[in-house]
């Protein structure tokens, strides 16, 4: 098997469990079969850590799949970086240029690269003993859901965690001990503020340029030509200049401490 289709398993595997976080019951029964039929009644299985039926997991697995599209957006830096993205659109006065398939595409992969070391994280972590048979489903699912609430910690401000906390009122707790259900809300309500900031600083540029163009033609007396007309061209020769997409993209990464 070549190694570029064991390096997508590789990638797949935690993608997966990542999608499966909220409720993912456990995996198919660890049994042995020797080709007969036994049937036994009694108390062999008490002590045993025991897993959720196939049938079960099957059922969850294909229900979760509809809603791994929203987990991937609230609980990665997806939503950060598509807002951004969409604000320089919008500061560059373009209409559909780029269109919204390059920026979510765009958008996608920097989210792959920016959260890779969490994805291996939980391959390592629980995965890959998991696969092995060291550890039950549930294990692995609470070894899964550290990496991914620690990033979320980490991008989120603490007013924000404390705002749910006293909504929930569960009292004052440890980050470690914090719930998913405090930690999903404050993280998408830091990454929509921290987005909304890093847009604005995108837009003064090219409201300086909106202003001077503006101010030039109403001193030529020619208040009647859109100053869109003059204006949209120096912005892109701007942008383009300065590297634009560089260094947004930098910024972008940079902001997540990676």
């Amino acid at each position: 098997m070549s190694s570029s289709s064991s390096t997508s398993r590789r990638w797949l595997w935690p993608f997966l469990v990542f999608c499966l976080l909220f409720g993912a019951m456990g995996a198919q029964a660890q049994t042995q079969t020797n080709g007969n039929f036994n049937l036994s009644i009694g108390l062999n299985g008490v002590g045993q850590p025991t897993d959720v039926d196939g049938a079960i997991k099957v059922l969850v697995i294909m229900t979760l799949l509809t809603l791994a599209p929203s987990i991937i957006l609230l609980m990665t830096c997806f939503t950060r970086i598509v807002i951004v993205l969409s604000f320089v659109r919008s500061a560059l006065s373009l209409q559909g240029t780029p269109s919204n398939q390059i920026i979510i595409g765009l958008s996608l992969f920097l989210t792959f690269f920016i959260m890779s070391p969490v994805w291996e994280k939980i391959d390592h972590d629980a995965l890959t003993p998991y696969r092995a048979k060291l550890i039950t489903s549930d294990v692995a699912i609470d070894r899964a859901t550290i990496p991914i609430r620690n990033f979320m910690l980490k991008q989120t401000r603490p007013a924000d965690v404390e705002l749910f906390v006293a909504m929930a009122k569960t009292g004052p707790m440890a980050p470690d001990h914090l719930p998913l259900k405090i930690v999903i809300p404050s993280f998408i309500i830091s990454e929509l503020r921290t987005a909304f900031q890093m847009g604005f600083l995108l837009f003064v540029p090219f409201i300086l340029i909106d202003l001077v163009v503006a101010t030039v033609l109403m001193s030529m007396g020619m208040m009647m030509m859109p100053p869109m007309t003059i204006s949209m061209p120096l912005k892109i020769l701007l942008f383009v200049l300065v590297d634009g997409w560089h260094l947004i993209v930098s910024s972008i990464v940079q902001s997540f401490g990676t």
